[in-house]
């Protein structure tokens, strides 16, 4: 639904900068929405230990998460604001601000739920559809997650690492991204995993491949097995 939306602000960017016969009224309207929140974890903050630590969850939801939160509800009223008085530069100016905060609340909202304590089944690969694509591309799960680590640290600065469904290609892949870029388009998010420092550096320093190969103790399998069969069967 989130990326949805997103494709829908790009249209709305596109029809601000050049659609002259609707009106500021009109257009104002369109942009009339409830405000994002930030939404619960499905565990307390020291599920994930010692994997990931109780500060850690705590500073990387309430208070990174939320300021994304809160930046995307003041850059949306930024852009109707601009899109009501037909300010086309102000529309255009706001897009990086629109970008980076919605990726960052898209991209948390699915990592949290990509995570699960071990005693709800992290880390738990088990069998299905989803661990046999994994299979038949790498090989194994040991194959898979070191491919995925190995483009989750060549991440230079901030980003994340994700496996996406490839509508186009039918087929699962590794893809990094930038900062906080959304996955669009033809690519499904399934799994994303936060390589920015605030997801790790309380606790492992600088040291990005140990918190790469600790994580895979409490991903949700479930939870991206559960995305690849609704993207490979849409």
């Amino acid at each position: 639904m989130l990326v949805r939306a997103n494709n829908r602000f790009a249209t709305s960017l596109t029809s601000a900068s050049t659609a002259s016969a609707v009106t500021p009224a009109s257009r104002n309207a369109a942009f009339r929405r409830l405000k994002h929140t930030l939404p619960d974890l499905p565990y307390d903050f020291n599920a994930l230990e010692p994997f990931i630590s109780a500060e850690i969850m705590q500073l990387h939801h309430s208070k990174h998460h939320q300021a994304y939160v809160t930046n995307l509800n003041v850059a949306e009223e930024k852009l109707a604001d601009a899109v009501a008085k037909n300010d086309n530069a102000a529309v255009l100016a706001l897009k990086p601000a629109l970008n980076f905060n919605f990726g960052g609340h898209v991209n948390h909202s699915i990592f949290w739920h990509n995570l699960a304590p071990q005693s709800c089944g992290g880390g738990d690969f088990s069998t299905g559809a989803l661990q046999s694509a994994i299979k038949d591309k790498w090989g194994s799960l040991e194959a898979f997650t070191a491919a995925f680590n190995a483009t989750a640290a060549g991440v230079q600065g901030s980003g994340w690492g994700w496996l996406v469904y490839d509508k186009n290609h039918k087929g699962i892949e590794i893809i990094s991204t930038a900062n906080q870029d959304p996955v669009l388009g033809a690519k499904v998010p399934l799994l994303g995993i936060d390589v920015w420092e605030h997801a790790y550096y309380l606790q492992y320093k600088n040291v990005r491949p140990d918190y790469l190969k600790a994580v895979w103790n409490v991903v949700n399998w479930n939870d991206v097995a559960k995305r690849y069969d609704a993207a490979s069967k849409a």
